[in-house]
Protein backbone atom coordinates (compact mmCIF):
# COMPACT_ATOMS: atom_id res chain seq x y z
CA UNK A 1 0.00 0.00 0.00
CA UNK A 2 2.85 2.45 0.74
CA UNK A 3 3.96 1.31 -1.93
CA UNK A 4 1.43 2.45 -4.19
CA UNK A 5 1.21 5.85 -2.48
CA UNK A 6 4.94 6.55 -3.54
CA UNK A 7 4.27 6.05 -6.92
CA UNK A 8 1.15 7.64 -7.04
CA UNK A 9 3.07 10.86 -5.38
CA UNK A 10 5.77 10.54 -7.92
CA UNK A 11 3.41 10.85 -10.80
CA UNK A 12 1.76 14.18 -8.86
CA UNK A 13 5.25 15.60 -8.66
CA UNK A 14 6.56 14.81 -12.35
CA UNK A 15 3.03 15.98 -13.21
CA UNK A 16 3.77 19.59 -10.98
CA UNK A 17 7.22 20.29 -12.40
CA UNK A 18 6.13 21.66 -15.94
CA UNK A 19 2.96 22.63 -14.52
CA UNK A 20 5.51 25.53 -12.24
CA UNK A 21 7.02 26.11 -15.11
CA UNK A 22 4.52 27.16 -17.39
CA UNK A 23 3.10 29.48 -14.43
CA UNK A 24 6.28 30.59 -14.48
CA UNK A 25 7.13 31.49 -18.10
CA UNK A 26 3.31 33.07 -18.27
CA UNK A 27 4.52 35.81 -15.28
CA UNK A 28 7.50 36.57 -16.90
CA UNK A 29 7.93 39.16 -19.65
CA UNK A 30 8.67 38.11 -22.97
CA UNK A 31 12.18 39.14 -23.88
CA UNK A 32 13.18 39.62 -27.62
CA UNK A 33 16.69 37.35 -28.53
CA UNK A 34 19.04 39.49 -30.10
CA UNK A 35 20.22 37.83 -33.40
CA UNK A 36 23.47 38.81 -35.38
CA UNK A 37 23.84 38.49 -39.03
CA UNK A 38 27.24 37.42 -40.31
CA UNK A 39 28.49 36.59 -43.47
CA UNK A 40 31.40 34.55 -45.06
CA UNK A 41 34.13 37.34 -46.58
CA UNK A 42 36.36 35.38 -49.08
CA UNK A 43 40.13 37.33 -48.76
CA UNK A 44 41.91 37.44 -51.80
CA UNK A 45 43.50 39.77 -54.47
CA UNK A 46 40.03 41.26 -54.90
CA UNK A 47 39.57 42.47 -50.98
CA UNK A 48 39.19 45.94 -51.02
CA UNK A 49 42.03 47.26 -49.02
CA UNK A 50 41.82 48.84 -45.25
CA UNK A 51 43.54 52.53 -46.00
CA UNK A 52 43.06 53.47 -42.22
CA UNK A 53 44.40 50.25 -41.46
CA UNK A 54 47.26 51.03 -43.90
CA UNK A 55 48.20 54.02 -42.74
CA UNK A 56 48.86 52.80 -39.31
CA UNK A 57 51.28 49.91 -40.41
CA UNK A 58 52.76 52.34 -43.25
CA UNK A 59 55.55 53.92 -40.98
CA UNK A 60 56.32 51.32 -38.84
CA UNK A 61 57.08 48.99 -41.76
CA UNK A 62 59.35 51.59 -43.43
CA UNK A 63 61.21 51.74 -40.59
CA UNK A 64 61.57 48.17 -40.53
CA UNK A 65 62.53 47.59 -43.93
CA UNK A 66 65.38 50.61 -43.80
CA UNK A 67 66.53 48.71 -40.35
CA UNK A 68 66.79 45.48 -42.28
CA UNK A 69 68.54 47.10 -45.14
CA UNK A 70 71.39 49.09 -43.28
CA UNK A 71 74.84 48.06 -44.40
CA UNK A 72 76.39 46.41 -41.70
CA UNK A 73 79.68 45.27 -43.52
CA UNK A 74 81.24 43.74 -46.69
CA UNK A 75 82.66 40.72 -47.94
CA UNK A 76 84.61 40.14 -50.95
CA UNK A 77 83.79 36.60 -51.64
CA UNK A 78 81.06 34.41 -51.12
CA UNK A 79 80.06 33.28 -47.32
CA UNK A 80 78.57 29.49 -48.21
CA UNK A 81 78.04 26.57 -46.69
CA UNK A 82 79.46 24.08 -48.84
CA UNK A 83 82.60 21.36 -47.93
CA UNK A 84 83.90 20.11 -44.61
CA UNK A 85 85.12 23.70 -43.56
CA UNK A 86 82.88 25.77 -44.90
CA UNK A 87 83.90 29.65 -45.02
CA UNK A 88 80.60 30.66 -43.03
CA UNK A 89 80.48 28.28 -41.19
CA UNK A 90 83.79 28.55 -39.82
CA UNK A 91 83.14 32.18 -39.45
CA UNK A 92 80.12 31.93 -37.40
CA UNK A 93 81.69 29.16 -35.10
CA UNK A 94 84.76 31.74 -34.33
CA UNK A 95 82.16 34.41 -33.54
CA UNK A 96 80.50 32.32 -31.46
CA UNK A 97 84.10 31.63 -29.71
CA UNK A 98 84.70 34.88 -29.12
CA UNK A 99 81.11 35.76 -27.28
CA UNK A 100 80.97 33.28 -25.32
CA UNK A 101 84.66 33.38 -24.54
CA UNK A 102 84.17 36.87 -22.91
CA UNK A 103 81.45 36.25 -21.67
CA UNK A 104 82.79 32.75 -19.47
CA UNK A 105 85.91 35.22 -18.52
CA UNK A 106 83.51 37.95 -17.05
CA UNK A 107 81.21 35.63 -15.39
CA UNK A 108 83.67 33.22 -13.43
CA UNK A 109 85.81 31.44 -15.74
CA UNK A 110 88.96 32.58 -15.88
CA UNK A 111 90.32 30.19 -18.52
CA UNK A 112 87.24 30.78 -20.49
CA UNK A 113 86.23 28.54 -23.31
CA UNK A 114 88.22 26.25 -25.00
CA UNK A 115 86.44 25.28 -28.57
CA UNK A 116 82.99 25.89 -30.26
CA UNK A 117 80.34 23.40 -31.88
CA UNK A 118 77.46 24.69 -34.43
CA UNK A 119 75.64 22.61 -36.58
CA UNK A 120 75.98 23.12 -40.42
CA UNK A 121 71.76 22.91 -40.07
CA UNK A 122 70.79 25.90 -37.94
CA UNK A 123 72.70 28.20 -40.69
CA UNK A 124 69.37 29.13 -42.91
CA UNK A 125 70.97 31.09 -45.63
CA UNK A 126 74.65 32.44 -47.42
CA UNK A 127 75.80 35.40 -47.95
CA UNK A 128 76.83 36.09 -51.56
CA UNK A 129 79.93 38.78 -51.77
CA UNK A 130 79.28 42.41 -51.32
CA UNK A 131 77.38 44.56 -49.23
CA UNK A 132 76.58 42.88 -46.24
CA UNK A 133 73.09 43.43 -45.21
CA UNK A 134 71.24 43.24 -41.54
CA UNK A 135 68.32 41.05 -43.54
CA UNK A 136 71.38 38.63 -44.47
CA UNK A 137 72.16 37.94 -41.08
CA UNK A 138 68.35 37.53 -40.08
CA UNK A 139 68.39 35.03 -42.95
CA UNK A 140 71.00 33.70 -42.10
CA UNK A 141 69.97 32.72 -38.46
CA UNK A 142 65.78 33.24 -38.59
CA UNK A 143 65.92 31.40 -35.04
CA UNK A 144 66.02 33.08 -31.14
CA UNK A 145 69.01 30.56 -30.31
CA UNK A 146 70.72 30.97 -27.06
CA UNK A 147 75.18 30.25 -26.52
CA UNK A 148 74.88 27.56 -24.00
CA UNK A 149 78.34 26.39 -22.32
CA UNK A 150 79.09 23.05 -21.40
CA UNK A 151 81.72 22.30 -18.63
CA UNK A 152 82.69 18.28 -19.75
CA UNK A 153 85.35 16.17 -18.93
CA UNK A 154 88.27 15.32 -20.67
CA UNK A 155 87.41 11.76 -20.70
CA UNK A 156 83.20 12.54 -21.72
CA UNK A 157 84.60 14.29 -25.33
CA UNK A 158 84.86 11.21 -26.63
CA UNK A 159 81.66 11.05 -27.42
CA UNK A 160 82.33 14.27 -29.58
CA UNK A 161 84.73 12.61 -31.41
CA UNK A 162 83.13 9.56 -32.02
CA UNK A 163 79.95 11.67 -33.40
CA UNK A 164 82.15 13.23 -36.42
CA UNK A 165 83.82 10.08 -37.20
CA UNK A 166 80.18 8.05 -37.81
CA UNK A 167 78.65 10.87 -39.28
CA UNK A 168 81.81 12.78 -41.51
CA UNK A 169 79.13 15.91 -41.03
CA UNK A 170 80.18 19.28 -41.87
CA UNK A 171 78.57 20.83 -38.35
CA UNK A 172 81.17 23.79 -37.71
CA UNK A 173 83.74 23.83 -34.89
CA UNK A 174 86.17 26.19 -33.44
CA UNK A 175 89.69 25.72 -31.79
CA UNK A 176 89.19 21.91 -32.53
CA UNK A 177 91.10 19.86 -35.22
CA UNK A 178 89.34 16.31 -36.47
CA UNK A 179 90.99 14.19 -38.57
CA UNK A 180 89.65 10.85 -39.81
CA UNK A 181 90.78 8.17 -42.21
CA UNK A 182 89.09 4.81 -43.36
CA UNK A 183 86.47 4.68 -40.06
CA UNK A 184 89.33 5.67 -37.79
CA UNK A 185 90.02 8.68 -35.82
CA UNK A 186 93.47 9.71 -36.09
CA UNK A 187 93.36 12.60 -34.19
CA UNK A 188 91.66 14.81 -32.25
CA UNK A 189 92.87 18.26 -30.60
CA UNK A 190 91.58 21.32 -28.71
CA UNK A 191 94.14 24.41 -29.20
CA UNK A 192 96.44 22.42 -31.05
CA UNK A 193 96.59 20.08 -27.94
CA UNK A 194 95.82 16.60 -27.10
CA UNK A 195 92.62 16.04 -24.70
CA UNK A 196 93.27 15.42 -20.91
CA UNK A 197 91.18 13.06 -19.91
CA UNK A 198 90.91 13.93 -16.48
CA UNK A 199 90.61 17.70 -17.41
CA UNK A 200 87.67 19.91 -17.46
CA UNK A 201 86.54 21.37 -20.50
CA UNK A 202 84.05 24.39 -21.55
CA UNK A 203 82.43 23.75 -24.91
CA UNK A 204 80.02 26.43 -26.32
CA UNK A 205 77.33 25.57 -28.30
CA UNK A 206 73.81 26.55 -29.02
CA UNK A 207 70.65 25.28 -26.59
CA UNK A 208 69.79 23.18 -29.11
CA UNK A 209 72.62 21.46 -29.35
CA UNK A 210 73.10 21.01 -25.96
CA UNK A 211 69.67 19.69 -25.08
CA UNK A 212 70.62 16.80 -27.62
CA UNK A 213 69.41 18.28 -31.22
CA UNK A 214 71.40 16.46 -34.28
CA UNK A 215 71.89 13.29 -31.93
CA UNK A 216 74.44 15.24 -29.99
CA UNK A 217 73.74 12.94 -26.58
CA UNK A 218 77.18 13.56 -25.74
CA UNK A 219 76.37 16.76 -24.51
CA UNK A 220 74.13 15.50 -21.91
CA UNK A 221 77.03 13.94 -19.84
CA UNK A 222 78.30 17.47 -19.05
CA UNK A 223 77.22 20.59 -16.96
CA UNK A 224 75.17 23.13 -19.09
CA UNK A 225 75.94 26.98 -18.18
CA UNK A 226 73.59 29.37 -19.82
CA UNK A 227 74.61 32.68 -20.92
CA UNK A 228 71.20 34.75 -22.12
CA UNK A 229 73.48 35.73 -25.68
CA UNK A 230 71.61 35.12 -29.04
CA UNK A 231 73.51 33.82 -31.19
CA UNK A 232 71.61 36.12 -33.89
CA UNK A 233 72.42 39.08 -31.83
CA UNK A 234 76.10 37.90 -31.42
CA UNK A 235 76.46 37.68 -35.41
CA UNK A 236 74.98 41.01 -35.83
CA UNK A 237 77.41 42.49 -33.70
CA UNK A 238 80.44 40.45 -34.71
CA UNK A 239 79.74 41.72 -38.23
CA UNK A 240 78.99 45.32 -37.31
CA UNK A 241 82.38 45.60 -35.62
CA UNK A 242 84.63 44.25 -38.78
CA UNK A 243 83.75 46.68 -42.04
CA UNK A 244 85.80 44.09 -44.96
CA UNK A 245 84.93 40.18 -43.72
CA UNK A 246 87.73 37.77 -44.54
CA UNK A 247 86.12 34.38 -43.55
CA UNK A 248 89.08 31.97 -42.37
CA UNK A 249 90.38 29.18 -44.75
CA UNK A 250 91.98 26.58 -42.05
CA UNK A 251 91.38 23.21 -41.80
CA UNK A 252 89.42 21.99 -38.79
CA UNK A 253 87.40 18.91 -39.87
CA UNK A 254 89.88 16.52 -42.02
CA UNK A 255 88.04 13.40 -43.37
CA UNK A 256 90.48 11.38 -45.05
CA UNK A 257 89.23 9.24 -47.94
CA UNK A 258 85.42 10.19 -47.02
CA UNK A 259 83.23 8.41 -50.00
CA UNK A 260 81.05 11.31 -50.68
CA UNK A 261 81.85 15.03 -49.93
CA UNK A 262 79.83 17.50 -47.54
CA UNK A 263 78.50 20.14 -49.82
CA UNK A 264 77.01 21.86 -47.30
Amino acid sequence: MQKQIFISMKHKFLLLVPALLLISACRTPLSIVQTETQKNISINADLPEDQRLKSVIEPYKKEVEAKMNTRISHTSVDLNKQGDNSNLGNLLADYTFEGADKWAKDNGIPGGVDAVVINIGGIRSTIGAGDILTRHVFEVMPFENEVIIVKMKGSDLSGLFDYYLKTQTNNPVSRLYIETDNGNLTKQLINGKEVVPTQFYYIATSDYLALGGDNMAFFGKGEMISTGIKLRELFLEKFKADPEIVPPVDIRLNFKNKKNRTNG
